[in-house]
């Protein structure tokens, strides 16, 4: 009999599956081209809802992340006034400015490196583990 599991996975076997009868070489690999057409088609579909949860999950974080980022540059935005004015007491205005503008270009441009540096594209991971085994499936089955 066929697994409830296969079928649910795969959309259906082939007649292949079914025990107890001769079949001519073309309707087997006909069968096998049509499984494994199923095969891709539901690795896809599992792709895609593995993406799709994933996506979900981190929406909701970059929307708290956004408004922390936010608030905290409002928040760094008056700080560095503060700063500007406490320095210009002691120095020139201009130099002020230029001396706080020139610590924060190089310290965005050392965070935009090493954030570059770290970032990965999340994979798929059920869906190349799926692939993996559909592949060893097949190499059994033309054997």
């Amino acid at each position: 009999m066929i697994d409830d599991q296969a079928r649910s996975v795969s959309g259906g076997l082939g007649e292949y599956a079914w025990a107890g009868r001769e079949r001519s070489m073309a309707d087997v690999l006909k069968d096998v081209v049509s499984n494994v057409q199923d095969m891709v088609r539901g690795e896809l579909r599992l792709a895609k809802a593995e993406l799709r949860e994933e996506a979900t999950r981190s929406a909701a974080a970059a929307k708290l992340i956004g408004i922390g980022a936010g608030l905290a540059l409002l928040g760094a935005g008056f700080l560095l006034v503060s700063l500007t004015q406490l320095l210009a007491l002691v120095m020139p205005a201009w130099v002020a400015s230029l001396l706080v503008g020139g610590v924060l270009a190089i310290a965005g441009f050392v965070l935009l490196s090493k954030g570059r540096a770290q970032f990965t594209v999340p994979a798929p991971h059920k869906t190349i583990e799926n692939v993996k085994e559909n592949v060893q499936w097949m190499k059994d089955q033309t054997k």
